[in-house]
């Protein structure tokens, strides 16, 4: 522990990332509430793995792996909305289509790329020690994009996820903010890339929402209870995985898994407790 405080002082690769943990904590939160909230965990898994054509992509081509992330995100959560609002009844299998075919055209163009590596597999299973300071600029960016968004439409998506019906009837254009919804959620899948990597991200996006959950009622104080737990699980991962140079995308998933069993067995004995 005290080796862990030691580099956080001196070496700035610790500062980057511990500030990455709580910039992706902020979008993970927000956005991971609606994707538990609205039960499109499917959805977003679909969006996460179509990720890796994008970064694919870009690496052949020479430009940003963060940057095709971003485009691919986006235009698999625009076309993942689209099928999921028309054609509804194929969803499961047009979603996975989505995951295997999106990933294999990003092993496609990896395996054409002269020299790849190290790089691209950092984005594939994480490592935030390498987060540059560019990529915390992008981080923030992200974040305020996703936080101006939910001010602005807080009632449109707050009514959208609770009863698409009645938002029609009152003129909410549900469809618009269904897809506005899982772009938001491409981009929260952009942060998490930097944390615990591609392969582990959704899990990331839904436990400390999911955990959030056992304990409040509210949307409101559901983000921001999530966001507690995404920063405190985050940190501690961090933590944890630096004396003895675990994996920290993994190490943070496991605190994540083991927060969420233990906000059920929380809620389980809250509950039992008032019963007697």
């Amino acid at each position: 522990m005290n080796n862990f405080f030691t580099a956080l002082v001196n070496y700035s690769f610790m500062q980057h990332a511990m500030l990455a943990c709580l910039l992706a904590s902020i979008g993970c939160g927000i956005i991971g509430t609606y994707v538990v909230v609205k039960r499109i965990g499917f959805l977003a898994g679909g969006i996460a793995h179509s990720v890796l054509a994008g970064m694919g992509i870009a690496y052949y081509t020479g430009s940003s792996p963060l940057a095709g992330a971003m485009v691919a995100a986006l235009v698999a959560g625009i076309l993942i909305g689209w099928i999921n609002l028309h054609w509804r009844q194929h969803e499961d299998i047009l979603i996975a289509a989505f995951w295997s075919v999106g990933m294999a055209i990003g092993i496609l163009f990896i395996s054409r790329t002269p020299g790849y590596g190290i790089d691209l597999m950092s984005y594939m299973f994480g490592n935030i020690l390498l987060v540059s300071d560019q990529d915390l600029y992008l981080m923030l960016i992200l974040d305020i994009v996703i936080i101006t968004m939910v001010i602005l439409f807080y009632r449109q998506f707050l009514a959208a996820a609770f009863d698409e019906e009645f938002s029609r009837l009152r003129g909410i254009n549900v469809e618009f903010f269904y897809i506005l919804l899982l772009c938001m959620v491409a981009l929260t899948v952009v942060l998490l890339i930097q944390v615990v990597g591609l392969i582990l991200v959704l899990a990331l996006l839904i436990l400390p929402a999911a955990s959030a959950a056992q304990f409040v009622n509210t949307i409101k104080h559901m983000m921001a209870l999530s966001v507690v737990f995404s920063i405190a699980i985050t940190t501690s991962g961090l933590v944890i995985s630096y004396e003895p140079d675990l994996p920290s995308g993994s190490t943070i998933i496991i605190v994540a898994g083991l927060v969420y069993v233990l906000a059920i067995i929380c809620q389980k004995l809250f509950i039992k407790t008032r019963a007697t």
